[in-house]
């Protein structure tokens, strides 16, 4: 009982060490796992480890099959919630570079590193494939911790968030394929028989994972099922679609879920994202439980397998050779820079994914007697620690030698996707800022695609946007909701991420009304709130220019804006085309000079009327979008 509630306190301890530290999640699970397993034998009396998961093969925490049986379902879980995510609108989406990384990008490591293990290690073409296939997996567990410090160009940033999400299940089922062939070929010699064994693999995979994905969605639709009961109802789905395929074709358990999970990822399933969030916290807990326990059960024999050179080159081939190699003809014609490659080459560190699947396969083969499969999880494990723990350490300095380090973040972070914020949004796109638009209502973020905006549906009270390596070069945030509270948590829990050069919120009714205790981040001017802003988006949805001669001229224009009904300052454009935005403190701008602009939205103000017939240029541009907003 202790070793069993051991293993689930060190996993959660594992992940809160990986939040704290912002480090990927797998190392310190693994490293703990193989403290309190194979280091451990080198520290104890007795020589024995402190978790053991199996011991003289009949006892222990998991004696005979059970640990087996216990690896098959969990990772079966995992590959379904990574199912889940994979969307056809995402690849469709994602552009040529990345549809490159993982088909180009994946088949030169398939190819490459199969030969290379199959060459050092003397391991057989099967065994050398199957441990190639599992290293094609890198995945987001471990790319965003590496990556969320690192101001980058919203391109890399890109291919290495979209790279790791798609190729976490796609790898995972080439792995599975290559399994299941080797599988079948035991005792068969890949005769005809072998490739009518794979065939069933597919087919029963196929039909079971496609199949009971439309009965449990048309289950879910039709509520057959309750609403407190649908997360369970769902996990026990899946759970019984691995063991009844795989009691008509033996190890076609994990291609089904994998296709189940794709198939409803792929559906308009209502509930969808309320099944992804109970299914990322229970991969949570049977990750932190899995890595302990498959690194505690590794032993020091199966280490020092790995106790020579072969281990080192094979690793150098791995990172410095093939990574590269597959980064660079998966690029070849794009419009990423030579550095931007370079650093794309160097951060591919591998995940849980692999490492869980490596563990579960390496057993099986071990089990089956197939010769050299006793590599294959430290071999996997080898290339997980090690790529990680290279990534951790060196890509921020890797960033800066390379030069795409950013070192100053100028994108800017809208909280809020009402009309106004697709106004204002829309003319920093259009003036060549990097401006993101969240909201948690889905028509608004809708419609801010529609206009070529880049926008997210993100709850603020959750990690979603903190995980999100695309913001890392946002240094602007903007809180524009309708709900003060939300406006000023934003400000508190984002501005040190989002917020570094400037961090301003609408003005609640309380403090329009009392101008002397105006907030330092307050927005545009003490009079603007988020009810005046959306009645001036509704009356005159224009966002306008005014040539600015001088400090004084700003300062005259900005009073006299202040005394319109509908008209709101927004920024300040230098005659070099620089955007600042402008704060409730708008009078603190003291370099304006002949060629500036007054950027604001709403009604258009009769310059020469107000400012006693002086001889200003007004310069209107009116969006092409207006006309889209007006319908929308």
């Amino acid at each position: 009982m202790v070793e069993l509630a051991g293993i689930v306190v060190l996993g959660i301890i594992a992940q809160w060490v990986a939040w704290r530290f912002k480090l990927p999640a797998i190392l310190p699970l693994i490293l703990i796992g193989l403290l309190v397993g194979p280091i451990a034998t080198l520290l104890t009396e007795n020589g024995q480890k402190l978790i053991e998961p199996i011991w003289n093969g009949e006892q222990g925490l998991f004696p005979g099959e059970s640990l087996y049986y216990f690896v098959s379902l969990a990772i079966g879980i995992i590959l379904f919630e990574g199912g889940l995510t994979l969307r056809r609108g995402d690849i469709a989406n994602i552009g040529p570079v990345i549809t490159k990384l993982i088909t180009v990008g994946s088949a030169v490591t398939f190819f490459f590193a199969g030969i290379a293990a199959h060459f050092l290690f003397d391991l057989s073409w099967q065994i050398s494939f199957l441990f190639s296939a599992l290293i094609i997996v890198t995945g987001p567990t471990v790319i965003t911790p590496i990556l969320r410090n690192i101001p980058l160009k919203k391109d890399v940033s890109a291919v290495l968030r979209w790279e790791g999400i798609l190729i976490d299940p796609l790898g995972a089922l080439v792995a599975v394929l290559v399994f299941e062939f080797i599988s079948v070929g035991e005792g068969h010699a890949y005769t005809k028989t072998a490739f009518i064994d794979f065939g069933k693999i597919l087919l029963f995979g196929f039909a079971f994972g496609f199949t009971f994905a439309h009965a449990l969605m048309f289950a879910i639709k039709k509520k057959f099922v309750p609403h407190y009961l649908l997360n369970v109802v769902s996990l026990s789905t899946v759970l019984l679609v691995f063991v009844v395929s795989d009691a008509f074709a033996h190890e076609s358990g994990l291609l089904a879920v994998v296709i189940m999970g794709m198939v409803m990822g792929n559906s308009n399933l209502p509930n969808l994202k309320e099944l992804l969030y109970f299914k990322e916290s229970l991969s949570v807990l049977l990750v932190s439980i899995l890595f302990v326990l498959l690194a505690a059960n590794i032993n020091l024999a199966d280490l020092e397998l790995l106790y020579n050179w072969n281990t080192v080159i094979l690793f150098a081939i791995i990172v410095f050779l093939i990574r590269p190699l597959g980064v660079f003809l998966s690029t070849w014609g794009s419009k990423l820079k030579w550095n931007e490659k370079i650093f794309i080459s160097w951060v591919g560190p591998r995940g849980i994914v692999a490492a869980g699947i490596a563990s579960l396969f390496g057993s099986k083969l071990i089990q089956g007697g197939e010769p050299g499969a006793e590599y294959i999880t430290p071999l996997v494990f080898m290339i997980v620690l090690g790529t990680v723990l290279l990534n951790a350490t060196t890509a921020r300095v890797f960033a800066k030698m390379v030069g795409v380090f950013l070192t100053k973040s100028e994108g800017i972070l809208i909280l809020g996707a009402s009309k106004a914020s697709r106004l204002i949004a829309d003319y920093i796109h259009r003036n060549n800022r990097h401006v993101v638009l969240i909201d948690n209502n889905q028509n608004n973020v809708a419609k801010a695609t529609k206009l070529g905006l880049e926008a997210l549906t993100a709850n603020i009270y959750s990690d979603t946007l903190t995980d999100n390596i695309e913001l890392n070069d946002i240094g602007y945030l903007m809180a524009l909701t309708g709900n003060s509270d939300i406006n000023e948590y934003a400000i508190e829990k984002f501005t040190k991420q989002f917020g570094e050069n400037g961090s301003f919120r609408l003005v609640n009714a309380e403090e329009m009304n009392d101008p002397e205790n105006n907030p330092k981040e307050g927005l545009f001017s003490h009079t603007d709130d988020f009810i005046k802003m959306t009645e001036t988006a509704r009356k005159y949805p224009a966002v306008h220019e005014i040539e600015l001669k001088d400090e004084e001229h700003y300062e005259g224009l900005i009073e006299m804006i202040k005394a319109e009904n509908y008209t709101i300052p927004i920024l300040l454009k230098t005659p070099e085309g620089d955007l600042k935005i402008i704060s409730s403190y708008s009078t603190e701008f003291n370099d304006i000079t002949e060629g500036s602009k007054l950027v604001y939205l709403g009604k258009i103000i009769d310059v020469e009327k107000s400012l006693d017939d002086e001889d200003d240029e007004v310069v209107e541009k009116d969006l092409d979008a207006t006309e889209e907003l007006n319908e929308n």
